[in-house]
């Protein structure tokens, strides 16, 4: 309790230079212990822990726009190179904040701040410290490769090594969002299914329910993360693998600190390069897709699908804050010709999630897939030729054709998973289930149309409630509900 209220009186006292000192003998190197997420000072070993970031308002009663701080509009007029007075010694240190917000006194060693010398955005708000060790990160990266060693470049493998990686504080808005969703569309359910004869031989048909859906209701939304460097956000890039940085949140926002420059000792980081004007667009479409799916539990029994017509998603309020979060980063760059394009393989600092981009021998993979392809396609063969002796029934039949087209490309389908599998160009961050919403005031209505029969589709005409992947967005529900 005692030294809680020293730290509590010290990050006053400390507040109007933007400095932490060690509670126990004053001084100021100090850094992040990985190992217990506190600070520890490395003149007298002495650990202590901040107080964590300030209680944001209640989602559900924000109006309007509220930005904090650190979230403000970026001034234009900012010059990059400033000089900073040691509070310590009364040195000055000129520091260049295009490249980093922080700095240390080359005389007295005293950590410096410069949060409190440019208020125009370029400082964050929070802080998520680093919990995992450069050893653990190292171990992951490692094993990622280790997976992906059979088709990666030969160049790529003889220059591999996890010695370099870099422990990288990036920049994110997270944004609380009080909405209100309603939807309104068709549904449908099957009832019956069956085979039917035709000249072109047996096809399946059903029959099917088809009801007006509706759905109305507020939600509130916690911490949606978006990156704000301007270079990350461009995830489908060509030159850089943007979108691996991307595929590793969510982080445990809800356990920030206030940003204090003595948690970046020993790391480098990014200052943010946009304006809430910039992501306004693409926190209106996240959001209104978390809501959307956020109601998907109640549209179970539409095993057929759901059309929605009619979408209208409302923003009442919404509250910014800048971060920093942390990432232990691996990068490479591969030379092709006059074009270099940068792979990454990135681990989340708090959670261990992996995921990168490995540069592939497709001169290697190629030869492979040719002779995947050669034996699948005399599979095919010889099971087209069982089919034609007419041992089975026009199901079976059919399940077999359909497994005989599917041999007959198993060597592109090979090539093609396994240039997924290393290059990872479709890896994202899904949003839509993994960032944390609470749905209140739900209104749902179900009114019966009327039945159609002989429909030849097995899935509604338009079907758009589950905005990814259909396919993808059954697994992560599945692997979510294992989870549970």
């Amino acid at each position: 309790m005692a030294d809680e209220k020293m730290n509590t009186a010290l990050a006053e006292e400390d507040k109007a230079n933007g400095q932490i000192k060690c509670p126990k003998c004053g001084a100021t190197d100090i850094q992040t212990n990985t190992k217990t997420g506190k600070l520890r000072c490395n003149f007298c070993r002495h650990e202590f822990e901040l107080i964590r970031a300030a209680d944001d308002a209640a989602i559900e009663t924000l109006k309007g726009s509220i930005v904090s701080g650190g979230a403000k509009d970026i001034d234009a007029d900012a010059e990059d190179v400033i000089t900073l007075k040691c509070e310590s010694c009364g040195a000055e240190v000129v520091v260049d904040t295009a490249s980093s917000t922080q700095a240390r006194c080359h005389w007295c060693r005293n950590t410096l701040s410069i949060n409190s010398v440019i208020d125009n955005g370029a400082v964050p708000d929070v802080l998520l410290p680093f919990s995992i060790s450069k050893e653990e990160a190292q171990k992951e990266i490692e094993a990622f490769v280790g997976e992906r060693r059979k088709f990666a470049h030969p160049k790529f493998s003889r220059e591999f090594t996890t010695e370099n990686i870099c422990g990288v504080y990036l920049p994110y808005m997270l944004v609380d969002i009080n909405g209100h969703m309603n939807l309104a569309g068709e549904g449908e359910i099957e009832t019956n299914s069956y085979m039917v004869s035709d000249d072109n031989g047996e096809h399946r048909e059903y029959d099917v329910d088809i009801y007006h859906v509706e759905r109305d209701f507020d939600i509130t939304i916690d911490d949606l993360p978006i990156e704000s460097s301007s270079d990350k956000l461009d995830y489908k890039s060509k030159a850089k693998t943007t979108n691996i940085i991307n595929s590793i949140l969510p982080f445990d926002t809800e356990n920030c600190v206030a940003y204090n420059a003595n948690y970046l000792r020993g790391y480098t980081s990014e200052k943010r390069d946009t304006n809430i004007g910039s992501l306004k667009d693409i926190t209106d479409v996240q959001s209104a897709d978390v809501a959307r799916l956020a109601i998907v539990n109640t549209l179970k029994d539409y095993d057929r699908g759901v059309h929605w017509k009619q979408e209208d998603f409302i923003v009442k309020g919404d509250a910014w804050k800048a971060a920093y979060l942390p990432v232990w980063l691996y990068s490479y760059m591969q030379i092709k010709g006059k074009k270099q394009l940068l792979h990454y393989v990135a681990v989340n600092a708090r959670t261990k999630e992996t995921m990168g981009s490995v540069p592939i021998n497709y001169g290697k993979l190629s030869l492979v897939s040719l002779l995947v392809e050669i034996a699948s396609f005399f599979a095919a063969v010889v099971l087209r030729l069982i089919l034609a002796m007419d041992f089975f029934d026009g199901t079976k039949i059919q399940e077999g054709r359909d497994i005989v087209w599917f041999l007959l490309v198993g060597g592109f389908i090979y090539f093609f998973s396994m240039v997924k599998k290393y290059r990872n160009q479709d890896a994202r961050h899904t949003y839509e289930f993994e960032t944390k919403s609470e749905v209140s005031n739900l209104d749902c209505v179900d009114e019966f149309l009327h039945s159609e029969h002989g429909v030849t589709t097995s899935r509604i005409a338009k079907e758009n409630y589950m905005d990814l992947k259909g396919d993808d967005v059954k697994k992560i529900m599945k692997e979510k509900e294992k989870k549970k």
